[in-house]
């Protein structure tokens, strides 16, 4: 691993990733590409860069200029480049007297009670945590508070103002009530989290696995179909990883099910049949929730291994090892990462000893097969 000011670098066989510490971003480059990033870096002018690499390349200046220039300017930009979707100063809104909803949810031996101002609330959060409900109870760990005012919708944990996001992006708000959970949960604050990752997590009790893959592509199914084969969920969609020991951590959400794969999973999940069915106008999907057989949210376990899955009608499976940064393009940017630098680098580091698959089936038994070497270490 290379460090240099604002930039970490990490070489993957014939591409460079740079990270910018100012911006949290992740860059992919040619290496000849990222000598040039580092000397930018270093103070050492446009000037002198494009004329090194006009007699190394036999290129006119105004060309190699033009390159090194375009490079600076991309530079800083990341430097500059902030994440503005939260407002992180409490604006002293009055918050609501009356709350329409108040659920409490049992994890492990912890209980959160959670207001809800509205059925709008509720609907962002409930159904993916709605098989944890228990009755009211007097004695409870935590108090999360949420409620809409004009068009933004306020977090609080204990009274304590976390944040709050506008309406068109409430992705970003359904994404901060996971990660304070898991910080309960797993009494680690923020800053011990290496990321969290948009996949599926499968167990064998010993290891885990990361599946990816793009909506529509079987990812949730496929998880279903490994957990009515012995196989156990540690997470789905919210698949948090630390920095310490740089294992998987449980997280407690269903499953969702989209409405196209009913048929195939019904006869395993009867209860699908009658359970509620929820309708996601922006990701124009329609889903059901199936509860993760996890029976410890506290467990946590190692990985390395990601796979990339997909489901493809009448296809012969198709197993193959993809290249790292093929990988990286996939799996980054749905990811939330550490903007510490310490913690970057040990993602990269992380990312670095992964092995990457991609696996392509429509026979449901030969892809669980197939899943059940990549545990054995059989492939």
């Amino acid at each position: 691993m290379n460090k240099n000011s604002d930039f970490l670098y990490k070489n993957l066989k014939d591409k460079t990733i740079a990270w910018s510490e100012s911006s949290n971003k992740y860059l992919i480059l040619e290496n000849t590409t990222a000598l040039i990033f580092k000397k930018l870096n270093t103070g050492v002018s446009i000037k002198e860069i494009a004329s090194e690499l006009s007699k190394e390349l036999s290129l006119p200046i105004n060309k190699t200029t033009d390159f090194v220039t375009n490079l600076k300017q991309e530079i800083n930009t990341l430097k500059t480049e902030k994440d503005a979707s939260v407002l992180k100063k409490d604006t002293r809104i009055n918050k609501p007297e009356k709350f329409e909803f108040i659920k409490y949810y049992k994890i492990n031996e912890l209980v959160f009670k959670v207001e809800f101002h509205s059925e709008y609330e509720l609907y962002l959060i409930h159904p993916k945590f709605e098989h944890l409900e228990i009755e009211e109870i007097n004695i409870h760990a935590h108090t999360f508070t949420i409620f809409c005012e004009a068009d933004f919708i306020y977090f609080y944990i204990e009274n304590n103002f976390i944040g709050a996001w506008n309406k068109n992006e409430i992705h970003f708000f359904q994404g901060k009530f996971s990660m304070e959970l898991i910080q309960k949960i797993h009494q680690k604050e923020e800053k011990e989290w290496m990321g969290v990752f948009h996949a599926s997590a499968v167990s064998n009790g010993k290891k885990a696995v990361l599946f990816l893959g793009d909506s529509g592509n079987g990812k949730s199914t496929s998880l279903a179909l490994l957990q009515a084969n012995g196989f156990t969920c540690l997470a789905d969609d919210f698949v948090p990883i630390d920095i310490y020991n740089k294992e998987v951590y449980s997280f407690p959400a269903s499953i969702s099910i989209k409405k196209n794969s009913l048929d195939t999973l019904l006869p395993l999940y009867p209860e699908l049949e009658n359970s509620a069915e929820y309708h996601f106008k922006r990701l124009n999907k329609v889903v059901r929730y199936l509860k993760p057989n996890n029976l410890d949210f506290l467990s946590h376990l190692p990985c390395k291994d990601l796979v990339f899955i997909k489901y493809e009608k009448n296809s012969d499976l198709k197993f193959d090892e993809i290249a790292k940064i093929e990988a990286f393009q996939q799996l980054v940017p749905d990811s939330w990462l550490s903007p510490i630098k310490e913690n970057a680098e040990i993602f990269l580091d992380w990312f670095a000893s992964l092995n990457c698959y991609q696996i392509t089936y429509s026979e449901n038994k030969e892809m669980i097969a197939t899943v059940a070497k990549i545990f054995n270490d059989e492939l």
